[in-house]
């Protein structure tokens, strides 16, 4: 249980890294753009699969989530990773609360949307 609770912590502390490179300029624009997304959807208040689904519901914390992180510590370039952990560092240090990604928010609630569309329009017809 130990190993698990000190790997979740380290995602959530590599999910705030990336955060911080996203916004510095030496970020390759690839990068940026699959950062983007995946901070947004880390992020997000909500998860696009609800954690009360059997199995599926930890999928993308536990699969998908980790998968970009470790994507993206690798297509980062070193000195914006190095610049963005001390960010990071300082950030935990002081404590201060998780960002929230209202973007991601919106596209989970648009894909949502978007599966509601599709299944009531096949099922009418």
């Amino acid at each position: 249980m130990d190993r698990l609770i000190a790997w979740a912590q380290a995602l959530k502390r590599d999910v705030m890294i990336l955060w911080f490179a996203l916004k510095h300029p030496q970020t390759p624009w690839y990068a940026r753009v699959l950062a983007t997304i995946v901070t947004a959807y880390a992020l997000s208040p909500i998860d696009l699969i609800p954690d009360f689904i059997p199995i599926l519901g930890y999928l993308d914390d536990l699969i998908l989530v980790p998968i970009g992180v470790w994507l993206l510590l690798r297509m980062v370039p070193e000195q914006v990773l190095a610049d963005s952990r001390a960010l990071a560092q300082n950030w935990f240090l002081e404590q201060q609360r998780k960002p929230r990604s209202w973007t991601g928010l919106a596209i989970v609630v648009a894909v949502w949307g978007l599966a509601a569309w599709v299944a009531l329009s096949w099922f009418l017809g």
